[in-house]
């Protein structure tokens, strides 16, 4: 009896993801490569960044392709909230438990690394099942669009920290500050603007084509058209950092033709960024700080979610309310803004490194735990079906087999 109850917990208990442990599989060897290869050289040369930039575009072009537009257009309050006023609240919470904690002002910086929601992995983790379309798309875009706030937080926070901390001048980070921030909003812009119009004059000119040899409608470009524009996006946002435009260019620039092997790249992207976040755990992590920054990072996404996101977002069920308040997601982003500040904040990464990893265990430990509550909670509402009583049929005279007496209506055979 107690061996079948053990069986029918475990059975209960929801399988892992192929995609969970194929990234504890690339933590595990980018560890190993980091153990066997200092990989700091790499750092800041062009080919790692255009390869980092590239895993990154791919994850926001991948997130905000799969948002539902009408789910957009209705919540969009809901979304401008999140990304402006949700990541200043988060980034000031976070921020305040680590200065606090270890009574060093440069912390400051470290609650804006991880304030934001990791694109790349939400679009490779977002086929769970039990959060609705709405809050789906609710959240892809808070993940999506909430870097730009993140930047210019970092523009005027990183000054103030770096003095603070007791040095002089002006920190690296702040390269042009305002009149780098809008000029690359104005490039960002310009890059979209050019992905818009080689779409829309493709869609013209060569358009996609049903079985029947009839042009879609609204026309887009035949596949292969289609794919080379996207291409070459992600190719010069990769190599300029222009993230914005990729994660707008996701609303638009769709075809059906694009979502498997969209899918495949988005977990493609993530595993690998996964394998680049293990080369840095290899080179020393400082555990205390990245424990209660990445605990600290999880909290204040559902204290956002739940306290700030009803003002602005009507009709969310509780269940969706609860997943978006644990639906703290981080990744690729933090680390590379994690080696942004490293120049100017050392052991920038080696706090970071370990906050990603916790945030995105509490993460999967919050879903699995509400998954089976939710199963729970089902199991018990749901009442088990009275028995059938069945009554006993009435045979016809003769009825019955050769040499017995009919039964009398009251089921039972005569005696005679």
């Amino acid at each position: 009896m107690e061996t079948s109850r053990r069986d029918r917990a475990r059975r209960k208990l929801p399988p892992v993801p192929a995609v969970l442990l194929g990234a504890l599989g690339a933590l595990v060897l980018g560890t190993l490569i980091g153990l066997a290869a200092d990989p700091s050289p790499l750092v800041g040369t062009t080919g790692y960044v255009v390869a980092t930039g590239l895993l990154l575009a791919v994850g926001l072009y991948g997130s905000t392709y799969g948002i539902d537009l009408a789910d957009l257009r209705r919540d969009l309050r809901g979304v401008v909230a999140a990304v402006t006023l949700g990541v200043v609240l988060k980034a000031g919470m976070i921020s305040g438990v680590m200065v606090w904690a270890f009574d060093r002002p440069e912390y400051l910086v470290l609650g804006i690394v991880v304030a934001q929601i990791d694109p790349l992995s939400v679009a490779a983790l977002s086929k769970d099942g039990h959060m609705s379309q709405r809050a789906r798309s609710l959240l892809t875009a808070w993940a999506s669009f909430d870097d730009p706030m993140t930047v210019l937080l970092t523009l005027y926070a990183a000054g103030y920290a770096y003095t603070a901390a007791g040095h002089t001048g002006t920190p690296s980070v702040m390269g042009g500050g305002a009149r780098g921030y809008a000029l690359g909003l104005a490039l960002n812009a310009l890059l979209l603007a050019g992905a818009l119009l080689v779409w829309w004059a493709g869609g013209r000119l060569w358009p996609a084509r049903r079985a029947g040899e009839r042009p879609e409608r609204p026309r887009r470009p035949a596949t292969p058209l289609a794919a080379l524009v996207v291409v070459v996006m992600l190719l010069l946002a990769a190599a300029n950092m222009l993230m914005l435009a990729v994660a707008v260019a996701g609303l638009f620039l769709r075809t059906r033709a694009f979502t498997r092997p969209l899918a495949r790249a988005v977990t493609s992207a993530f595993l690998l960024a996964t394998v680049l976040l293990g080369l840095f755990v290899a080179q020393g992590v400082s555990l205390g700080p990245g424990l209660l920054l990445g605990a600290s990072a999880f909290v204040a996404q559902a204290v956002v979610a739940v306290l700030l996101m009803p003002l602005f977002v009507r009709g969310l069920s509780r269940r969706d309310r609860v997943l978006l308040g644990i639906g703290q997601q981080n990744g690729l982003t933090a680390v590379l803004l994690a080696l942004t500040l490293e120049r100017d904040f050392p052991k920038t990464v080696g706090i970071v490194a370990p906050a990603v990893v916790t945030v995105n265990l509490l993460h999967y430990g919050a879903q699995t735990l509400f998954g089976c509550w939710s199963r729970h909670r089902a199991g018990k509402n749901r009442r088990p079906a009275a028995p059938e009583q069945s009554l006993p049929r009435r045979q016809a005279a003769g009825e019955g087999r050769r040499g017995e007496v009919p039964p009398t209506a009251d089921g039972l055979r005569s005696s005679a």
